[in-house]
């Protein structure tokens, strides 16, 4: 029987390296798939559904408030925005143009990351710098996964120090959903604004959430999509429009993720990789971090000695039908098992075997 990946001429990729955006982020859960064809049958008031959305993401997390976003760009995107503008009509209608607003986005100098681009977006302008200078600053913005890097200080610090400023900190924490009690801890550092990608509990590759103060998640949601067809203002937010099927699934899947036996999880990868190693001599097992280290414990992968020649047979895995994506480093390839489905492992053998041989 064809698949539609058949139907219009798109392989299907068996995904042996992690949750990337670009290999469609991760597989729905189950409870979460049913509830998505759910709301798929009917519609509703996008207003009302992110309004209640939002309440209920806060009541899981014991934050503020929140709101649901199509991922963590965009949530940084529009949390600098309702940082430069506050909810006021003109000033959000007016971005890019950032005429008249503190406009500059204060990060630490060994910050700079690839991600800063989606604080530009708005029409703000990046500054590195020591915090100890915020005149014309509109917030800071911590990439909480760089934290620790030699000469930055930590969220709290920060935090301290923008708000003697009357600056808010927008957090970038995309994929820190794991261990599920950093989550949350956030706004116990002092965070005004903080962003996450679903898709890295599972939910939508297209969905995300912002947490925050009540004042400013209320500025992101007067400077989203939902404002510019029914508010007074053309405002900046449009273009970041989201199906009523990635706000169910972004809250459902975070649902379950808090929920989850995440010791079991990690368990089953033990189990998997034991199992898949047994089959190709040599092979060992590892932890492909979502910072893209290899690290040995506690693991989630397969990594197979490639003799120098990783880059090769990655591109010749890659080129099969299904094309089989891993990560080729250190003269190894690495097969994360996180997302490969239990039935594709006899396909992986098979290929592994064949580009080795």
């Amino acid at each position: 029987m064809e698949s539609v990946y058949d139907l219009l001429g798109a392989r299907r990729v068996v995904n042996a390296a992690g949750i990337y955006t670009d290999l469609g982020g991760s597989v729905l859960l189950p409870a979460v798939r049913a509830a998505v064809n759910d709301v798929n049958g009917s519609f509703a008031s996008m207003t009302e559904l992110l309004e209640k959305s939002g309440e209920r993401l806060a009541d899981l997390l014991g934050v503020e408030a929140a709101r649901v976003v199509p991922g963590a760009s965009a949530g940084i995107a529009l949390s600098v925005g309702a940082c430069m503008t506050h909810a006021d009509g003109p000033k959000m209608e007016q971005l890019p143009d950032t005429s008249g607003m503190r406009s500059a986005v204060l990060m630490q100098r060994g910050h700079h990351y690839k991600y800063d681009r989606c604080a530009r977006m708005t029409g703000a302008h990046i500054v590195e710098g020591d915090l100890s200078e915020f005149d014309g600053v509109a917030c800071v913005l911590h990439p909480v996964h760089l934290e620790g890097k030699d000469g930055t200080l930590p969220l709290a610090v920060v935090t301290e120090r923008a708000h003697a400023h009357g600056v808010p900190v927008v957090v970038d924490a995309a994929y820190m959903s794991y261990p599920i009690d950093l989550i949350a801890s956030y706004a116990a550092q002092g965070a005004d604004l903080v962003c996450f990608s679903a898709k890295y509990f599972w939910g939508p590759n297209a969905g995300g959430f912002v947490y925050g103060t009540r004042e400013l998640i209320d500025a992101v949601a007067e400077i989203d999509f939902t404002r510019f067809e029914s508010g007074q203002h053309l405002i900046f937010g449009r273009a970041f429009k989201l199906d009523r099927s990635a706000v169910v699934g972004t809250v459902l899947a975070l649902e379950e993720w808090l929920r989850m036996d995440h010791e079991a999880r990690w368990q089953s990868y033990r189990e998997r990789g034991t199992r898949l190693a047994t089959e190709l001599p040599g092979a060992t097992l590892g932890q492909f971090t979502l910072d893209e280290r290899l690290i040995p414990e506690p693991p989630n992968s397969l990594v197979v000695d490639a003799g120098g020649r990783e880059d090769e047979l990655a591109a010749e895995l890659a080129a099969g039908n299904p094309s089989i994506v891993c990560v080729p480093m250190e003269g190894k390839l690495v097969f994360c098992l996180e997302t490969v489905d239990e039935a594709d492992e006899p396909l992986l053998l098979e290929r592994i075997r064949s580009v080795l041989a």
